[in-house]
């Protein structure tokens, strides 16, 4: 099939700057509605983009129940979006990561960071967990299925399709396995060592790789070190900060399951005698921790994202500021503190000036030392502001 023969999307005059530049996405009021009237299309269509002089831009596919009305996957006309052009960015998204990485434990597929928009693919071994995110992606997958089953030859697959951005490409939200018998576990490598999580009961496609390179930096702050570890899941940070030579380390989670495998975690990689867990809302644990007097010569604030709409922009900010000037007040006269948002509406430059704000009020001294990003298997789309989404900022806070 070539584009000629998929139904025409075209832009407005001047819109097509954007794609032009890099970008992937075309906005619903962009497209020439009078030529293309997006009413004719079906959630997931496949189309080709053209400009106002109908001269092609390339092929992706539609929502026009979308404000990202459409999303490009592919600028030749030699090889249009389709099977073929999903295996082939599947086999270039691997060889990255086997350039990278010694073992099969990584994100595979990072949405429009390799190319394929709508899709995320994490790794553990011969376990894969997809998330689809478009009626595009959804449309195609069976096609995807085979993809992957040519390129990688899972054992299992598993479909973590209950992400509530689904709803807004109108898709339903569901889990189920599409291949083979996947484990209620992982097992993951990470820093030389070995972490077991939650699959289908765990948080998103059970494991956070994106955090990997960030958590590879600890060791240097946490010797001998009384660590906190907020919002710790199973204890990624943690036992890391453990395995760095903290001689304690508390791990503070909602979840009982996430902490059970913190416990877990720790136990297995040997420093299960100076982990311990804490039940409870983050806010309301650092409030008991303060009101108790604890102190902690590091602190790790690794939240979920307080900001997942421009909606959420007020509230969400004030959340991070709180969160930060709860987590000084635990932090020794001389201590250090680890803070993280994966939220893209929060800007890098906010969080610092946050954790500032939050330093004069406590009459307290701030030193950034690092900031990180994500991990090396979660590529950054240079011309898409939002897949650099997570924010690391290594600080020492002081008097």
């Amino acid at each position: 099939m070539t584009d000629t023969q998929l139904p025409s999307l075209r832009l407005k005059r001047g819109e097509d700057r954007r794609l032009r530049a890099g970008h992937l996405w075309v906005f619903s009021n962009e497209v020439d509605v009078k030529h293309t009237p997006l009413d004719a299309f079906t959630p997931g269509d496949s189309v080709a983009i053209e400009d106002a002089q109908g001269h092609p831009l390339g092929t992706g596919y539609v929502n026009p129940r979308s404000l990202i009305c459409a999303r490009l996957l592919s600028r030749d006309h030699r090889h249009p979006w389709g099977p073929s052009l999903l295996v082939h960015r599947l086999k270039v998204a691997l060889s990255l990561r086997e350039r990278l990485f010694t073992a099969p434990y990584y994100r595979l597929v990072h949405g429009e960071g390799d190319g394929l928009p709508g899709l995320v693919v994490d790794r553990y071994g011969d376990v894969l967990v997809v998330q689809v995110t478009t009626a595009g992606m959804e449309r195609q997958l069976d096609a995807l299925l085979a993809a992957l089953d040519k390129v990688v030859h899972p054992g299992a697959v598993l479909l973590r399709n209950d992400t509530a951005i689904r709803e807004l490409e109108g898709l339903e939200r569901y889990v189920r396995t599409a291949v083979g018998e996947p484990p209620a576990e992982i097992e993951v490598e990470e820093g030389g060592r070995r972490f077991l999580a939650p699959l289908d009961a765990g948080q998103k496609t059970g494991w956070f790789y994106d955090q990997r390179d960030n958590r590879d930096r600890l060791a240097s702050y946490v010797d001998g070190a009384r660590v906190l570890d907020v919002f710790s899941y199973v204890g990624a940070w943690g036992v890391r900060a453990a395995l760095g030579g903290a001689r304690e380390v508390l791990c503070v989670d909602e979840s009982q399951t996430a902490l059970d495998y913190a416990a877990r975690n720790a136990e297995a990689n040997g420093v299960g005698e100076r982990v311990g867990t804490r039940r409870g809302d983050a806010f309301e644990v650092l409030r008991a921790l303060r009101e108790a007097n604890e102190r902690f010569d590091v602190v790790i604030l690794d939240p979920p994202a307080f900001i997942k709409r421009r909606k959420d922009q007020r509230a969400g900010e004030q959340a991070y500021r709180r969160l930060n000037q709860m987590g000084m007040q635990l932090i020794e006269r001389d201590g250090f503190l680890v803070s993280c948002s994966c939220s893209y509406h929060l800007p890098r430059d906010t969080l610092v000036a946050q954790m500032l704000q939050s330093a004069r009020h406590l009459d307290r001294e701030l030193q950034v030392l690092a900031q990180g990003y994500q991990s090396v298997d979660h590529p950054m789309h240079p011309a898409i502001a939002e897949t650099a989404y997570l924010k690391a900022v290594f600080a020492r806070v002081h008097r």
